[in-house]
């Protein structure tokens, strides 16, 4: 029986789609983590986390679907681990790489991260994740590329360039540490400088090498912007280039031109920038918000677009920005900032059909980040509750004892504060496959960003003061921009929505460094009973135990009995192959099915 054309449309589209999925690759990289204290990025002998001795780390460069294998060396003097920030690690938080769901690397060692950039696409980074070890580097950028199958909203620009902004303290990251038991360094005391891609301003006198991008007149770039940093709030622009936002942390937005724009910490964007300007240097320029910094002064960052024909060094001072402290310009740009409704990302239907007009909730957190003194401790809290880690992993706990021993589901309230200040180990129950409400209250002097591991947030409203429910008649429900991290104005609130259809253990903190560091952080549980491991994955071959589940030592190793003689191997266990040969067998048996269906459907 023959096809319909209609038949053979859809039969073409599907075995594009299933090829693309085959298509996926493996990606190994290795990866030697070490100190190096002559690179000296602010004038000072101090300690500076490299991978493979690049500072920032390398870029990892890949595709949805793609299967990525990082085999971590330990050369540092302390335990490490990576996280990987917005990457959601889809039914597989054994990979999050934080301290409630990995043991840490210890030096000396190595271990391997595999994970899936499963559904995804855009721009995001990796940080180590423990021991303050985020302010002394180790951080590099995160590519996901759109398969070949799915349209990029934009035309292909000429070039992409990584720009990994961020602050940074003139003093090592262990001093800073050591530091944070004096109030005057827990709650003030903020970073020194502002880095473009690890270097310092133009404006600076003593520097010898400033961050800078070749362009060609008439041609578009993109430009994915990242704040790596652990404390400042910046504002990108430049001079006088418009830029045109096009995705935020895996959403590609509705184009907006703008001629700045506020990034917060732990986010990234996507702007393409047209160099349609006459030949010459134009300043690129990060300047925090909340600050009277100018552009003298150490944490303003400053590059250069460089046309490259150009003779003509920048002209004038650099050219400012939003009033650093005009919050509401800033809420204005970011509600602007929305979902593009018609346009494939990851998938071939349209961002819009997964949208959040008619869901109803099964829970709502309302969570306030602040300060407390606890002990004599200077401490930052989540309701009252300032974070206490646990030496065993709470992943690690969840799998061998329920979570006895380590933690107690739902202790603390999640829609209230506690009465008083207290250290604990906060993990809370997520319905899963549920639809959840967060807002987010600010009672700090500083714009606080927060992030959810494991998911992406709708975010559907901000507003100063207090929340009450009466406000969620002006939620964004039409378009709200889906991304991994949300800016949290001081003395305001933001509310965001998330679908928790991604099991496991989901770490949701504040992105400032010292806040989390100090216990503004808490865990998301998200139960599946189903064992079957298309619904969560189990603990990988090579998981590391420590905690209450450490091994004993080894015994004594035996005198080494002689070789036996060689045998043939045993035949391959296809349960074992790799990811892209799993997905090549699932494409050919997809492939017989849908032709089956097909035909029986004549």
């Amino acid at each position: 029986m023959a096809f319909s054309g209609v038949s053979v449309i859809k039969f073409a589209y599907i075995l594009a789609m299933l090829m693309a999925i085959a298509n996926a690759e493996d990606i190994f990289l290795e990866w030697h983590v070490a100190i190096d204290t002559s690179i000296r990025p602010v004038f000072a002998d101090q300690p500076v986390i490299t991978i493979n001795g690049m500072f920032p780390g390398p870029l990892i460069n890949c595709s949805t679907n793609d299967m990525i294998h990082v085999n971590v060396f330990n050369k540092m003097d302390e335990p490490l681990l990576f996280t990987w920030n917005g990457i959601q690690q889809r039914l597989n938080s054994w990979q999050d790489g934080v301290s409630g769901t990995n043991c840490p690397i210890q030096p000396g060692t190595n271990w391997t991260y595999v994970f899936q950039t499963k559904d995804q696409i855009g721009s995001f980074f990796y940080f180590p994740s423990i021991n303050f070890q985020k302010a002394g580097g180790g951080f590099g950028p995160i590519r996901i590329n759109n398969r070949i199958a799915i349209n990029v909203p934009f035309p292909k620009p000429e070039a992409e360039f990584d720009l990994l902004i961020g602050d940074w303290y003139q003093e090592s990251y262990k001093e800073i540490r050591s530091k944070m038991k004096k109030m005057q360094w827990a709650y003030f005391n903020p970073p020194d400088w502002m880095l473009m891609n690890g270097k310092v301003s133009l404006m600076n006198p003593n520097t010898t090498e400033h961050e800078s991008f070749t362009v060609t007149k008439g041609k578009t770039y993109r430009f994915r912007i990242s704040n790596v940093g652990t404390a400042w709030s910046f504002n990108f622009r430049i001079q006088n280039h418009r830029m045109v936002l096009v995705e935020t942390e895996g959403s590609y937005t509705n184009k907006i031109k703008l001629d700045s724009l506020d990034v917060h910490v732990g986010q990234s964007y996507s702007v393409l920038v047209t160099a349609d300007k006459n030949p010459a240097d134009y300043y690129i320029v990060a300047s925090p918000k909340l600050s009277h910094a100018d552009a003298n002064s150490s944490i303003y960052g400053v590059a250069v677009l460089h046309y490259d024909n150009s003779t003509t060094p920048p002209i004038g001072i650099p050219p400012k920005g939003l009033d650093p402290f005009n919050l509401q310009l800033s809420i204005d740009q970011a509600k602007d900032i929305r979902w593009n409704l018609t346009t494939g990302a990851a998938r071939p239907n349209p961002q819009g059909t997964f949208n959040v007009t008619n869901v109803t909730l099964s829970q709502t957190f309302i969570l306030q980040g602040s300060l407390a003194g606890i002990d004599g401790a200077p401490l930052y809290t989540v309701n009252n509750v300032s974070y206490l880690t646990p030496e065993t992993p709470l992943k690690l706990a969840d799998q061998f004892a329920n979570g006895s021993g380590v933690y107690e589901l739902d202790k603390f309230p999640v829609n209230a504060s506690n009465v008083d200040a207290i250290r604990g180990v906060f993990v809370a129950t997520g319905i899963h496959r549920g639809w959840i409400e967060i807002v987010l209250q600010n009672e700090l002097e500083v714009i606080d960003s927060w992030h959810l591991d494991g998911f992406g947030f709708y975010t559907v409203g901000y507003g100063i003061g207090d929340w009450n429910p009466q406000l969620r008649s002006r939620y964004n429900l039409y378009d709200p921009v889906v991304r991994s991290t949300v800016q949290v104005y001081p003395g305001a609130w933001t509310a965001v929505y998330a679908y928790l259809d991604n099991p496991g253990m989901w770490n949701l903190r504040s992105q400032l460094l010292k806040n989390w560091h100090l216990g503004q952080e808490l865990y998301v549980r998200v139960y599946d009973a189903d064992p079957n491991p298309s619904k969560e994955r189990p603990p990988p071959e090579n998981l590391l135990l420590c905690g209450n589940f450490e091994p004993p030592p080894s015994p004594p190793t035996p005198s080494a009995p002689s070789p036996p003689t060689p045998s043939a191997p045993s035949p391959k266990d296809p349960s074992k192959g790799s990811a892209t040969s799993q997905q090549v067998a699932w494409f050919k048996i997809l492939t017989v099915y849908i032709t089956t269906a097909l035909f029986i459907g004549q």
